[in-house]
């Protein structure tokens, strides 16, 4: 089974397996990968315990002694801080290079100095561009609207750009008055208040057609009928209303044999969609927001710049479920992590009793990135079984007429059960 990889680290012996590669972009996995993880703080160690256990019960379950995952735990957040006296070991971040494809459950933002977010952290240090959020409904799940079936979409936000990118300058800082002065000596007319704070949102053509080139891959792949390019470009033309331009001008270069714009469907076919093309359109964010309430059904893909895309995907998930049940995935050409979406509620850790639907959907989405779809599938059809059989965690259960509310490990239990 696998190589023997003689390296360690943080300590830790790297177990028997083979390492994932990555060919334009795409990983190429073996039978066998060492996949790191990394529990997660607070509620991460529940919920890490019981999904490792669904994913393996999918594995065995879909491929026999065929195939089987070697975790190898690498270490982040409140457990790498008390052990290593670091937030984000040097060897944390090797393994994961190394390894090219994790799973992490939800990190602490350190209070104070020092890193702002160690989940905006690895996205960046691994460009980590593309933040997927598949946001599907599962029968049975309470929800505020009235149809929550219709809601099926993927979204694909930007990772790296926008105001995410972290560049800011503080009021009354001998900074922001230089900047101050230096844009008001260029932007004609335009005046900002001296006591303003100011950050700085860049969005590129680089990072903007990226993104919507893996958006426009999926969608051909999947076989999803459109894709939607969500943006402020009203108000904001040179950065949200470029990621629009770009998105069309990279659709029509690089998919033109598969995508047709929404102007063309409409100018030269009635609006009547040729067979084989996906549809490029887009829509202003806020009118998208009413767009996902009123007219889901008519939306598959959401490519979209970074700070759109963070308020779209917990709506779109609050349709369905909640964070609780979102899955999410950071993904870049040569690496990937998959994630809970959801904080570490501290004051539940070690209870056994969150809801560890977030990572265990997650690992089902890193499971479809690798190509194993029959474990994907297992997992989505077990998990959705579960809830329909009112075996829930007490997030559900107490919005569930008849529900019976189990522990996080039980959840998992029931889950494996049903994929028999």
């Amino acid at each position: 089974m696998g190589q023997v990889i003689d390296k360690t680290y943080n300590g830790l012996k790297v177990p028997q397996g083979e390492k994932i590669t990555f060919e334009n972009g795409k990983p190429v996995t073996p039978d066998h990968p060492i996949i790191p993880f990394i529990e997660g703080d607070g509620i991460g160690r529940d919920i890490w315990k019981a999904s490792k256990r669904v994913f393996d019960a999918a594995v065995e379950k879909a491929y026999g002694d065929k195939k089987k995952v070697a975790w190898f735990e690498v270490f982040a957040g409140e457990k790498a801080h008390n052990e290593f006296k670091e937030w984000l070991p040097k060897d944390s971040l090797d393994a994961l290079a190394e390894f090219g494809v994790g799973i992490k459950g939800p990190l602490t933002t350190p209070v104070g100095g020092g890193i702002r977010s160690l989940n905006v952290s690895l996205r960046q240090i691994f460009d980590l561009y593309a933040c997927v959020r598949p946001v599907r409904y599962f029968k049975g799940v309470p929800s505020p609207v009235v149809a929550p079936e219709k809601l099926d979409v993927v979204i694909f936000r930007e990772n790296t750009e926008d105001v995410y990118s972290g560049i800011e300058f503080a009021s009354g800082t001998p900074e922001v008055k230089k900047l101050i002065e230096v844009i008001e000596s260029i932007a004609e007319g335009k005046k900002i208040r001296p006591d303003s704070g100011i950050g700085i949102k860049p969005i590129s053509k680089t990072g903007s057609q990226r993104l919507v080139r893996r958006a426009v891959e999926y969608a051909i792949s999947r076989g999803k009928s459109s894709v939607t390019l969500v943006h402020k470009g009203n108000i904001m033309k040179f950065t949200e209303g470029a990621f629009r331009d770009w998105g069309y001008q990279l659709a029509e270069e690089e998919f033109a044999a598969k995508t047709i714009s929404e102007e063309k469907l409409w100018d030269e076919h009635d609006g009547k969609v040729p067979s084989g093309k996906i549809v490029i359109k887009d829509r202003i964010a806020d009118s998208m927001f009413q767009q996902v309430l009123t007219r889901p059904d008519e939306y598959s893909v959401l490519a979209t710049t970074n700070l759109n895309g963070d308020y779209l995907s917990d709506a779109c998930a609050a349709q369905v479920g909640g964070l609780g049940i979102a899955p999410g995935a950071n993904i870049g050409d040569n690496c990937a992590i998959f994630e809970a979406t959801h904080g570490t509620a501290p004051k539940y850790a070690d209870k056994d009793v969150i809801n560890p639907g977030s990572v265990i959907l997650s690992g089902a989405l890193m499971f479809e990135y690798l190509g194993w779809t029959e474990a994907t599938n297992l997992i989505h059809d077990a998990f959705g079984k579960t809830i329909q059989q009112k075996v829930v965690t007490y997030d559900l259960e107490r919005l569930m007429d008849g529900a019976k509310k189990v522990k996080t490990s039980e959840f998992a239990d029931q889950i494996i059960k049903n994929m028999g």
